[in-house]
């Protein structure tokens, strides 16, 4: 990869195939390919339509979604990916389309099982068969359920092996086995009496427990919107724009290359489900930018990975894992933007504190004004790309479905960056969602727009039909259509291989078994830890504290560990699955234990040594993977810590009034805030001045007190604090005239 201000679209490209599985398919050679690529199309389209015009029941919507994922998958991932097996090879009577017989067959009986449901949720007796309604058949299914259902279980966690590797379905696996053969537990406490196969697969595959469950209607109702979404919205002009942008808040500061990365990545990060994707749109133009700078390419690819991980946390969309959580916890979408607020700041406190302090280190320049863009040039070219994001936002603040946003903001994406005056068969999309909104607003459609509302969205269509900025073409509308619906498929995939482990979960009560292992382990060793630290006299070295952070520590690294190689949405899925029972029984608040678990899952993407974010960066900075890694998880060290101070101090989130006072919340976020930055400089190894070992040392253990709540702590922080700060001062004074002089 050679150094580069951009790098070609071509290479870009590649680049995520390697990085991104849900894009490095097969060839399927011209006519399969060209149906493959209408067919995903219209896959697009039908999620688009019935966001607007009204989903249909739960069993079909969720099984023509499954059964497009199938599609897609089983023709276009192989069973084994290698360089052999992507290739392009031969088509013929067993192997048609490069994909081989037994792809078809098995993609056949998926895409069937998948709409059984829906075929059979009236009762059949047609051809011979003699099938009551499904209601009737709950809790005993027929030998077609359970032939169906075994198949959409081998199924579902196939795609999700083929697409996002072996570890989720290994976790799986091992779910299914503890369902299956609980009598036969080698540890007492996760001894149950057991399903067969068939109360099994009654729970998995009838609604609303296993697969066809809740996390099945999420993501195909909400999250593959806001993918499609984000995919469009970049392709239409806004990823350069916040670009663009990112360069005049922060170039002309000191590091202003990375800080730009990261101010970028921040922005892009809030309209994309995707850690490889935003590394790579924004990663193409910073990466290099730093390196010709002088920043070493494994901290520049690190900054931009950090940086895009942390758009997975950052409001209002956080990887659509966001709609998620309030569909989890019941409460409305606005309350998860509001407690997401302040802790995405901490992590990019944290990067910028690192990259600035780095910088300052290296003695990097910033941008000069010459390099910088000018601002009401790129205003006057590019202000329209927020009209779709900003709409997006408006109604879902104002309390309309997630769904029905994701919908306008796909339509405005169209009318502003493909719509034209010079193109009349294209005013056609504009008129039509002006009609669309006059008959939202109307009582003929029952619970619509109110006429503010309806004021506001035709007013976004009529100043975006009318700026006078580029248009696409067409083509690249349906492409992003394409590659969003590639985007999708691995979190689909995930998710229904997810809801097998939600529904073990749900029949045989686990996960607070896992729970209670999980405290009474950390009580063992609290206990043994409380032995010798008991002459301590502060509250944090008692017994219970002990053990709660034990408690923390381990479920911290479980999330880690299982977080690895997955998409946000699919993680957080499984992880609230497993380990929020756990955090439950430490008494910690249902919003608290849900952000703590997502946190640490997004952590995986840049922990190494599966970090697929770094990778992709490092192949952009042409640097070692693991030392990109690296620097990206040291780089993302705020967001390590700060989900603990979700569980001591809830007040930091905001919403939950019987903890927020707004004198704890400004000590808490303060102090964190604080916090972090001072261990940004022992990252460094730099303030005013080099700092040696021992300074280092003392600045990360006063952070680590600062960013733990309580008066105590601080006051000990800044004790240890003050003189390293006295004394950076005093030496930095001595190196101005020394420096004056030379």
């Amino acid at each position: 990869m050679t150094d580069q201000a951009a790098l070609d679209a071509k290479a870009l490209e590649d680049l995520e195939k390697k990085y991104d599985t849900s894009l490095n398919t097969r060839d399927n050679g011209p006519t399969l390919s060209r149906f493959l690529y209408w067919a995903s199309i219209s896959f697009a389209f039908y999620h688009l339509w019935t966001a607007g015009f009204g989903t249909p029941v739960d069993y079909v919507h969720m099984g023509v979604h499954l059964s497009g994922l199938f599609l897609f998958i089983f023709i276009g991932f192989p069973l084994i990916k290698t360089a052999n097996s992507l290739k392009y090879r031969s088509s013929n009577f067993i192997r048609w389309g490069n994909v081989p017989i037994y792809d078809w067959i098995i993609m056949i009986l998926a895409m069937a099982a998948s709409l059984f449901l829906w075929l059979s949720w009236r009762g059949l007796s047609s051809m011979g068969l003699d099938i009551p309604e499904q209601m009737l058949r709950q809790g005993n299914p027929t030998g077609l359920d359970v032939f169906f259902g075994s198949v959409l279980v081998i199924a579902a966690l196939e795609i999700a092996r083929r697409t996002i590797g072996y570890i989720l379905p290994l976790i799986i696996m091992v779910f299914i086995i503890f369902a299956l053969f609980g009598p036969y537990m080698p540890a007492q406490i996760l001894v149950h009496p057991g399903v067969d196969w068939r109360q099994f697969i009654n729970n998995m595959y009838f609604p609303f427990e296993g697969i066809f469950g809740i996390t099945l209607w999420v993501v195909s109702t909400v999250v593959f919107h806001f993918v499609l979404f984000g995919v469009v919205a970049q392709r239409m002009g806004l990823g350069q724009f916040f670009v663009d942008n990112a360069m005049m808040a922060a170039g002309r500061y000191t590091g202003g290359p990375a800080k730009v990365s990261v101010v970028s990545s921040a922005f892009f990060g809030t309209i994309s489900g995707s850690s490889i994707a935003n590394t790579v749109s924004t990663g193409s133009l910073t990466i290099p930018n730093m390196k010709r700078m002088g920043y070493p390419g494994h901290f520049a690819g690190g900054v931009e990975a950090a940086a895009s991980a942390g758009g997975q946390i950052t409001p209002p969309i956080m990887g659509a894992a966001s709609f998620l959580m309030a569909e989890y916890l019941e409460v409305p979408y606005t309350t998860i933007v509001i407690a997401a607020t302040v802790p995405a700041a901490m992590h990019y406190i944290g990067v910028l504190s690192i990259v600035h302090f780095t910088a300052k280190k290296l003695n990097l320049r910033s941008y000069s004004r010459v390099e910088l863009p000018n601002f009401l040039e790129v205003w006057r070219k590019g202000w329209f790309t927020i009209i779709p994001l900003v709409a997006l936002l408006v109604v879902l603040f104002s309390g309309y479905s997630p769904n029905m946003a994701a919908f306008l903001g796909i339509s405005l994406c169209v009318v502003v960056g493909f719509s034209s005056f010079q193109r009349p068969l294209s005013l056609s999309i504009p008129f039509a969602l002006l009609a669309f909104i006059f008959w939202k607003a109307s009582p003929l459609s029952g619970e619509g727009f109110s006429p503010s509302m309806a004021g506001v969205l035709s007013a976004c269509v009529v100043v975006g039909l009318m700026h006078r900025g580029e248009r696409k073409e067409f083509r690249e509308l349906f492409d992003s259509f394409h590659v969003g619906v590639q985007y999708a498929l691995a979190v689909g995939a995930a998710s229904a291989a997810v809801g097998i482990v939600v529904g073990v979960i749900n029949t045989t009560g686990v996960g607070f078994r896992l729970g209670f292992m999980v405290t009474s382990g950390a009580a063992d060793m609290a206990d043994s830890l409380y032995s010798m630290l008991h002459w301590i006299p502060l509250d944090a070295f008692s017994q219970p504290s002990i053990q709660q952070f034990l408690s923390l520590v381990m479920i911290a690294i479980a999330c880690i560990l299982m977080g690895a190689g997955l998409p946000t949405t699919a993680l957080y899925i499984m992880l609230v699955a497993v380990a929020q029972p756990a955090l439950a029984n430490l008494g910690v608040p249902a919003l608290a234990t849900h952000m703590f678990v997502l946190y640490y899952g997004v952590i995986s993407e840049i922990t190494p040594p599966v970090c697929a974010s770094a990778y992709a960066a490092a192949g952009i900075a042409n640097a070692n993977p693991f030392r990109t890694g690296v620097n990206a998880f040291t780089l993302g060290i705020g967001k390590l810590m700060v989900p603990m101070v979700f569980v001591y101090a809830p007040t930091i989130l905001i919403v939950l009034p019987e903890y927020f006072t707004l004198t704890s919340f400004l000590q808490v976020s303060l102090t964190c805030a604080f916090g972090v930055f001072v261990i940004a400089t022992a990252v460094a190894g730099f303030f005013m001045t080099s700092l040696n070992g021992l300074l280092r040392l003392g600045m990360a253990v006063s952070g680590l007190l600062l960013v733990a709540p309580g008066t105590g702590s601080d006051l000990v922080a800044l004790f240890i604090v003050g003189p390293i700060f006295a004394q950076q001062y005093f030496a930095n004074r001595k190196q101005i005239p020394e420096k004056s002089a030379s």
